[in-house]
């Protein structure tokens, strides 16, 4: 079965704006969500930047969905604060919430004075962050001298089970490093042929879990629209690795964005005012083998897209991918042809 979730942009809306919608989701069929955790937006025109963690809370509380967020431990966080932070959560709502745990963004990071480090080494503190959460999630009491220090701590609630820790990967070398920890692998959109390396990267080291995938889309009433709140939205978002981790803030990606134009954006969205088309690019990706596909739309009129796609995409998407919709149960992972596609569609 592959799960299809709702993602939740907190550098973009309003937290309160962001709980309505994901319970506006498991009611339109949406079976999980996801959510970023932000200090800073990336472009001042996205101007939020709602605190995951106290957010979290709100949505396992107040919907059945399972929830997942991305998380940096190691500079902003410290990594006993985060597994506090799981552990309650995982106490709370056994079963329902996975951490998705990665080396971070300088826009997020620096606030605490401390230098930026080299990607190298933000690997390597995250390496150790994630052994001293495992080991306090484990109940133990852990003191550890490195790139961070614990000295004597501990986490007092527990949950039964310890929420998966999900890898974060969007290149082949760091999936392939991920597979000796994590419990999933979480990434974004890009050419199929990239998606399938990080696939087999991850799975091909012995990589455990669930393979995740977030899809930056945006749907709207006629095509020049949708590209241009694409553009308005998320045109600061086109840079590659390693640009997109050093800069320190939204006014530094707008001037690295100035001359981005409106189709440029395609690269990293999926942008279509024609639903069938929505659901064409899901089916692709699902054939790939992911097993969580999570939908960020990154227009900030989110009723409209959770209500169209809730009743026209996801449906098609779980029987095209071979699921039966009226029971959610995945039964294959076939490629789904055009032919294959237009006898749903008229279904």
């Amino acid at each position: 079965m592959t799960t299809l979730g709702f993602h939740a942009s907190h550098e973009q809306l309003h937290p309160s704006v962001l709980l309505r919608a994901v319970q506006r989701a498991e009611k339109a069929g949406f079976d999980a969500a996801m959510c970023s955790d932000h200090l800073a937006p990336w472009n001042t025109r996205q101007a939020h930047s709602g605190f995951a963690w106290a957010w979290l809370g709100a949505a396992l509380a107040t919907t059945d969905l399972r929830f997942g967020v991305v998380n940096a431990p190691g500079q902003r966080y410290h990594p006993a604060i985060v597994a506090q932070a799981i552990g309650t959560l995982g106490a709370m709502f056994p079963g329902r919430f996975w951490a998705a745990l990665g080396s971070g963004e300088n826009m997020n990071e620096h606030v605490t004075g401390d230098p930026w480090p080299p990607k190298d080494v933000r690997d390597a503190r995250l390496r150790e962050c994630i052994d001293v959460i495992r080991r306090l999630l484990a109940g133990e009491e852990v003191s550890h001298d490195g790139l961070v220090t614990v000295d004597r701590a501990r986490v007092w609630t527990l949950p039964d089970v310890t929420p998966p820790l999900i890898a974060p990967a969007v290149t082949v070398r760091t999936a392939e490093r991920a597979a000796e920890w994590a419990d999933g692998l979480v990434t974004i959109n890009q050419p199929v042929e990239v998606l399938q390396d990080v696939v087999a990267a991850y799975r091909g080291n012995g990589g455990r879990g669930p393979v995740v995938l977030q899809v930056h889309l945006q749907w709207g009433p006629d095509e020049e629209t949708a590209v241009r709140v694409a553009h308005e939205q998320w045109g600061s978002n086109v840079l590659q690795p390693p640009l997109c981790w050093d800069l320190d803030g939204p006014e530094a990606f707008e001037q690295a964005t100035a001359f981005v134009r409106p189709e440029d954006v395609r690269g990293g969205v999926v942008i279509s005012q024609d639903l069938d088309e929505h659901v064409d690019q899901l089916l692709e990706y699902a054939s790939l083998g992911f097993d969580e596909i999570y939908l960020h739309h990154v227009g900030p009129e989110l009723d409209a897209f959770v209500d169209a796609f809730g009743e026209h995409v996801l449906p098609r998407v779980r029987a095209g991918a071979g699921a039966d919709p009226s029971s959610g149960a995945r039964v294959g992972r076939t490629r789904i042809d055009a032919e294959q596609d237009a006898s749903v569609a008229s279904a």
